[in-house]
């Protein structure tokens, strides 16, 4: 067994024992689990297995393709093969396997380790078929980014995530049916590697930049607008931008309508309902931000909060956006501040007889407690007199309440500072 690993296996020798009938004896349904035929329907080899259209292969310890005769009987009608986390080392074998493979749809070669591996010439026209690539911590070179993207003519989704990209090598032959790049977890700092991203995929419509070390956007305006026609989402998470300027310049692409920008420096000093009016304020045209839509009340919410936010900004410092939108609402007044929190003081006063003195009460006490206080006031005891509250505001237009209950609390009786408690002995 030892010696098998450290041989490696091959694609045929994985799927002859993951999908052998003693692992799957039932037949579940179309398309799903592993059909025995006993006649070569669809099969050109009678009693072959008809594995599944979607093939799941990752961790199996596949080194090679194995027999290409055996490939093309076990996959003709694969259209997605998953490879990752496997020890592929040579594109010749991932090109054997793929020439048996015409229907491939999506191919997934993470985790196998393709640093400074190379294809033949020729050999990359079995990659023709794909739409879907994912490369994901192969540290494959751009190089050989280049040479698979100039055989792929449809392709529309790249992965090269992890692969530790400082620069990006730009190829003389444009990817224009590329429309959505992952390239997250690198080490991309300025953005004229960006910028060759743009003009070698003209049509990309999602760019994921999520944490990599971008820190500034250096760009003119005019540029930018040719630089991603198509962009309608871009995910600039965990980037180092620390500048509104920045942020005002994602206006610039033409069609952008969603963006996801958590994590940069620019937001750290910031609430979380700071951060997100003033982006929202800052990008008019973005309808769906940190992943959340951005209804037209709340936009409204947001560029009036942006106004009061920079009203005591000097003049010299205002960003061009502040104007714009005073143009649309005017120079708006701060607004009032208005102390919601619940009383926890009130200041009244206590009538006895003849006598009147002021008293502050605590309104979380009871009734209970306040009569205790109200013993040091009156000479009695608690159980020696009736307590009644007047609201100053109604005058006497109401009845004194009895306050009888010793347990209730008196918050729920809603005194405000200026009104009485009228304090009654009682009577044998």
């Amino acid at each position: 067994m030892e010696s098998e690993e450290t041989e490696g296996r091959t694609l045929v020798q994985v799927i002859s024992e993951k999908y052998s009938p003693e692992n799957f004896p039932y037949c579940r349904g179309p398309g799903v689990g592993v059909v025995i035929r006993s006649s070569p329907q669809g099969s050109p080899v009678k009693d072959r297995l008809n594995l599944p259209s979607i093939l799941v292969l990752d961790g199996c310890g596949i080194t090679e393709a194995g027999d290409e005769e055996e490939v093309a009987t076990f996959c003709a009608h694969v259209v997605e093969l998953d490879l990752s986390h496997n020890q592929l080392k040579d594109w010749g074998e991932i090109s054997k396997i793929l020439c048996n493979i015409p229907n491939l749809d999506f191919l997934n070669l993470s985790m196998n380790p393709l640093r400074g591996s190379s294809l033949e010439p020729g050999s990359a026209e079995a990659f023709s078929g794909l739409r879907r690539l994912v490369l994901n911590n192969t540290h494959v070179t751009w190089d050989m980014v280049h040479a698979l993207t100039r055989e792929i003519p449809e392709l529309e989704e790249l992965f090269l995530c992890l692969n530790e990209y400082e620069r990006v090598s730009v190829s003389s032959t444009l990817c224009p049916s590329l429309s959505l790049l992952h390239i997250t977890d690198n080490h991309l700092q300025d953005w004229a590697e960006v910028r060759k991203l743009g003009l070698m995929y003209p049509g990309l419509v999602s760019l994921i930049l999520a944490n990599n070390s971008l820190s500034s956007i250096h760009e003119p305006e005019d540029f930018l607008q040719r630089l991603f026609p198509n962009l309608r989402s871009i995910n600039l998470h965990n980037s180092g931008l620390s500048r509104w300027e920045d942020i005002e310049k994602l206006n610039f692409f033409p069609k952008l309508q969603e963006v996801r920008l958590m994590g940069i420096p620019l937001l750290q000093p910031y609430t979380d309902q700071e951060r997100r009016c003033l982006m929202v304020a800052q990008l008019p045209h973005v309808t769906v931000l940190n992943g959340s839509v951005v209804t037209d009340g709340e936009r409204e919410d947001a560029e009036r909060f942006f106004i009061r936010y920079h009203l005591d900004c000097p003049e010299d410092e205002l960003p061009q956006r502040y104007h714009t939108l005073v143009a649309r609402y005017g120079r708006l007044a701060p607004l009032a501040e208005v102390d919601l929190r619940p009383l926890c003081h009130v200041q009244v006063e206590v009538r006895f007889g003849d006598q009147t003195e002021p008293l502050e009460l605590r309104l979380d006490q009871t009734v209970a407690d306040l009569k205790k206080q109200l013993r040091a006031v009156v000479q009695l005891p608690p159980n020696k007199i009736r307590v009644y509250y007047i609201d100053r505001q109604l005058g006497y237009a109401l009845e004194p309440q009895e306050m009888k209950y010793g347990a209730r609390a008196l918050h729920s009786y809603s005194i405000r500072d200026g009104d009485e408690i009228l304090v009654v002995p009682k009577t044998q």
